[in-house]
């Protein structure tokens, strides 16, 4: 059964009106009506000690940490690849500072359809070389990425494009995470009623890869990656209402029969897009606890 708390945090934030038919002008309405509904949906923001607007190569970033030298870990904010930003996920990236003990790297990176593929895996890899390269007051010999769902797209990409650079990240945090453009899955078919179907995710697919002989290559289609040894650790949180569940749970096997170690966690009752909402999930704070305790668990050596 979908949670209670779910359908009553549905009502937080501001819809399209219908007389908006202009799909960019309701773009970019959603984009600021995400920003709005940030306080109700995710509550105040905790003080800490670090929180600082980074450039990392061009890429605007906000660093959060508690104390210096702390490992590192780079956040990719979901959104469809067309909206969110380190606003959206401000109060997830504090609380999984707060809580883990490690420095998080929150990423602003470019938006479809100004900037479509490859613009934003470009600025996460911009992000990365500047970790590496700069003083941050954190310990980037000690790196792990993450992200949700478009976002966590792009931090496995990221993380498999590392591993083939010979420049392997530690650990991996996926949650709920877009990964098949051809959206097969059978839970599409069955969970497309509750908060994201079919049409909008390859709306959305579309928007980020508008090129159709780009999105079955190995920068763009998880699945389309033929060797997933070497990967890191990961974290794979799925939702059981949400039409990505089936996607997360087969790159989990496919991770697993790659031989790399993984945790999955399916929060039952739950939809796409709950592990932000702070304010008024329970699951949401025990999802973003989850992440914080395996980044202390995998970081802290």
């Amino acid at each position: 059964m979908l949670d209670p708390q779910v359908t009553a945090a549905g009502s937080l934030r501001r819809r399209p009106p219908s007389d908006i038919s202009d799909p960019y002008e309701k773009l970019l309405f959603t984009r600021k009506a995400m920003e709005e509904a940030v306080d109700a949906e995710c509550g105040p923001a905790v003080p800490l000690a670090v929180v600082v607007d980074v450039d990392a190569h061009g890429a605007p970033c906000r660093l959060y940490a508690t104390k210096v030298d702390a490992p590192l870990f780079v956040y990719l904010h979901g959104g469809g690849w067309c909206y969110g930003s380190v606003e959206t996920v401000d109060r997830v990236c504090r609380r999984i500072a707060l809580r883990s003990g490690c420095a998080v790297l929150s990423v602003d990176y470019r938006l479809a359809p100004e900037h479509v593929f490859p613009a934003a895996l470009e600025d996460v890899e911009s992000v990365l070389s500047h970790v590496r390269q700069t003083d941050l007051g954190v310990d980037a010999s000690r790196l792990a990425i993450g992200g949700d769902s478009a976002g966590g797209q792009l931090a496995t990409i990221a993380a498999r494009r590392q591993r083939d650079l010979g420049t392997p990240l530690d650990y991996q945090v996926l949650i709920y995470p877009a990964l098949d453009p051809m959206t097969a899955s059978p839970s599409f078919d069955e969970l497309g009623s509750y908060g994201l179907d079919r049409a909008s995710m390859k709306l959305a697919w579309e928007t980020f890869v508008p090129d159709p002989r780009l999105r079955l290559t190995p920068d763009v289609a998880v699945f389309a990656t033929a060797d997933l040894s070497g990967m890191p650790p990961t974290l794979i949180i799925t939702a059981e209402y949400d039409a990505l569940r089936d996607e997360g749970a087969d790159y989990a096997d496919a991770l697993l029969t790659a031989g790399v170690p993984v945790v999955h966690t399916r929060y039952m009752g739950m939809n796409h897009g709950f592990a932000r909402k702070l304010a008024v999930l329970d699951a949401a704070r025990a999802a973003t606890d989850q992440v914080a305790s395996s980044l202390r668990a995998a970081l802290t050596f």
